[in-house]
C-alpha cells in the first residue's frame, strides 16, 4: 500500500475516468485502504480491497452486476458472469473478455 501524503504513489491506476476497474501498481492485501490515481495525475478516493489483488490485476472501481459490461481504457473490456462489488478482484472468475464469443451490441 502507498505511503499516505499527496505525492505518495498510488496503489491502482486508472487509464479513463470513464473506467469501471483500476489496475494494481502493488500486490494489495484483502481489507486494504487504496489509494488510486488517474494517469493524468488526479487523486482518485481512497478505495477498500474486499481481496487479494496481485500487481497487474484489475480492481473494481464502483459494483458491476451481472452481464454488465466492464469498462477499461475507456472500452469495453469483457462482461461480468458474477455481481462484482467494488473493491473486488475482477479477473477470469468473474469477467469473460468479449474477443471470442459474443459480439458487441452496437
Amino acid at each position: 500500500m502507498g505511503k499516505n501524503g499527496a505525492n505518495s504513489s498510488p496503489d491502482f491506476l486508472v487509464h479513463n475516468p470513464q473506467d469501471s476497474v483500476g489496475v494494481a501498481v502493488v500486490d494489495l492485501a484483502p481489507k486494504a485502504t487504496a489509494r488510486g490515481r488517474l494517469l493524468s495525475g488526479e487523486a482518485l478516493p481512497p478505495l477498500t480491497s474486499r481481496d487479494a489483488v496481485p500487481l497487474g490485476h484489475k480492481l473494481a472501481l464502483k459494483d458491476v452486476a451481472k452481464g454488465d459490461r466492464v469498462i477499461k481504457y475507456g472500452q469495453v473490456i469483457g462482461e461480468a458472469t458474477a455481481a462484482i462489488p467494488a473493491g473486488a478482484h475482477v479477473h477470469t472468475h468473474n469477467l469473460r473478455g468479449l474477443r471470442w464469443g459474443k459480439k458487441e451490441k452496437q
